[in-house]
């Protein structure tokens, strides 16, 4: 069997993985699944996506699968080999996975998208308090920017992680500010906007 990418495709965490593939140029199925659908619970007991299945392996946790994709097929390594080298990728990309993703994406992008009234007001309890810490994650995000891709100077797998994130968030007026407001930051979305795996994962 071939990989097979299970998932909703604007998931922040399917487009990652989807974009390690892309990047070392392998062949996928993206099987297109909403969370807690019976496929996904079938490969993941917690419904939550993606999920993964290759040559008679099912797999689930986004940083799991992505790290499979990384050894199991030839091209470009999305982690590096050598342990120092390696150790940033690994840092930003956990950090890219648990602290922005819950900030930006579940309580910023996903009340937007989500958390609406009975009237269809959106709910701005938490994304309110969600902006009060954009400062301090902004500027983290700029100086990760600061060597050229996301934590080193290398294209890796963090970069693959938080893309998709910060796409989302330019989606919405205050994070669409944010980014713009940090110099360093605009200019590296602006780059990685053009990368070929980032555009072929828009749908």
């Amino acid at each position: 069997m071939g990989l097979e990418i299970v998932g909703f495709p604007r998931s922040n965490f399917v487009r990652a993985v989807r974009m390690v593939a892309e990047e070392k140029g392998v062949d996928y199925e993206l099987v297109a699944e909403m969370p807690h659908s019976d496929v996904v619970k079938g490969l993941n007991p917690t419904g939550k996506i993606p999920a993964m299945r290759h040559d008679g392996l099912e797999l689930c946790e986004s940083l799991a699968i992505a790290r499979y994709i990384d050894d199991a097929f030839d091209g470009p390594k999305m982690i590096p080999a050598d342990p120092k080298a390696a150790a940033p990728v690994n840092r930003f990309t956990a950090f890219s996975a648990t602290e922005v993703d819950q900030l930006l994406m579940r309580n910023y992008v996903v009340e937007y998208a989500f958390h609406k009234d009975e009237d269809g007001n959106v709910v701005r309890t938490k994304i309110d308090k969600a902006i009060k810490r954009f400062p301090k994650m902004f500027a983290m995000l700029e100086s990760a920017v600061e060597p050229g891709c996301f934590g080193t100077s290398s294209f890796s797998m963090a970069d693959c992680f938080v893309m998709p994130i910060l796409n989302a968030t330019n989606m919405f007026d205050e994070g669409k500010e944010a980014i713009a407001n940090s110099p360093k930051l605009n200019d590296y979305f602006a780059k990685m906007q053009e990368r070929p795996s980032f555009q072929a994962t828009a749908k």
